[in-house]
């Protein structure tokens, strides 16, 4: 059971999980590294390029699309599977890129992570990298240090700290030693810093109470890797399109072979092939690309507005939405987005 570290006495917490003033030692310290691993944020995983950019093709109407060009090559309208193929190409394309760069920019969170800190182990102030640091270090914090991992505050001279990448505060929290009560939410929890944030002024000790994806930015982080893909409006829409067209198609064709056979006493080969030909005048090869287009005009304009839009589609949901409920860093919950 995870211990509220924040409602704890700052003795009770020193005593637990280090056992002396003197920090840990260096022994004690590689034990623990070993056993809890690196203090840093797990990569996210990530899909295969390959399978990503076949992942683009993943649409019925695209498959109609990809069928309609098979069918006009062996027809040898070379110029007609030319374009079906090319825009089909493209809106695979502009898909796997843009995927490409929304990954980038959700691995910047690991980047927040401070790079070395300053330990007290074995009595001696010593400078490590960051990610050697295990729970139960004393780490001593001053101004314009990164907190390199969630800290138990022990000792405090005028401390304060930016914690807005967590809390959304535009002021720097001033820090106390003092416990509070359990249920105290992370914004109001003083006697703790917390990885990632910024020292913004004087000094502090505190000791390390969880590194990793233990620490509050790493449950963030997993919250982000574990984001469900969920089908947009615009998506069910197209494949409801799909299906429908692809039926109508099929009837259609069926019917004028069936008339031209039967009526007409024309050839079963003749009435295939014009069946053929009215089955690919119908699909609209440039549906695909209208939609990619727009929605790529979309995207540049959020980007404008830095704001990142990882599939193309989430853009057309995105200007449905009419209300949005959110805590003070603009995190959402579920159910806390209404569209229409």
């Amino acid at each position: 059971e995870e211990i509220p570290w924040h409602a704890r006495e700052a003795g009770f917490v020193l005593e637990t999980c280090t056992g002396s003033a003197d920090g840990l030692t260096r022994e004690e310290a590689e034990r623990r590294l070993e056993k809890l691993g690196a203090n840093r944020l797990p990569a996210i995983k990530r899909t295969n390029p390959f399978i990503r950019f076949l992942n683009q093709f993943n649409n019925l109407l695209i498959y109609v699309l990809l069928i309609a060009a098979a069918v006009t090559m062996l027809l040898q309208h070379w110029v007609d599977s030319g374009v079906i193929i090319g825009v089909v190409f493209i809106n695979a394309l502009i898909g796997f890129i843009q995927e490409g760069k929304a990954e980038k920019a959700l691995d910047a969170i690991r980047n927040m992570l401070s790079h070395e800190a300053t330990v007290l182990r074995s009595g001696e102030h010593i400078l490590l990298p960051a990610e050697q640091l295990v729970p139960g270090d004393i780490v001593l914090l001053c101004a314009g240090d990164k907190v390199p991992a969630d800290l138990r505050l022990f000792h405090v001279h005028n401390l304060g700290i930016d914690e807005a990448t967590l809390t959304g505060e535009s002021l720097p929290v001033n820090k106390t030693v003092q416990p509070v009560s359990e249920n105290t939410e992370l914004a109001d929890r003083n006697c703790m810093a917390y990885s990632g944030t910024l020292v913004t002024g004087g000094q502090g000790e505190g000791i390390v109470i969880a590194t990793g994806a233990k620490t509050e930015i790493g449950r963030i982080n997993a919250m982000l890797r574990d984001v469900s893909t969920i089908t947009t409006p615009l998506l069910r829409q197209i494949d409801q399109f799909g299906r429908w067209l692809t039926l109508g198609i099929l009837i259609l064709a069926v019917c004028n072979l069936l008339f031209g056979v039967i009526i007409h006493t024309y050839s079963v080969t003749e009435m295939f092939l014009a069946g053929v030909g009215l089955a690919v005048a119908a699909i609209p090869e440039g549906l695909p690309a209208i939609i990619t287009i727009t929605l790529a005009i979309g995207v540049q304009r959020m980007a404008r507005r830095n704001a990142i839009i990882r599939r193309l589609p989430a853009v057309e949901t995105l200007g449905s939405v009419t209300v949005i409920c959110s805590d003070k860093t603009g995190t959402l919950t579920k159910n806390e987005m209404t569209v229409q």
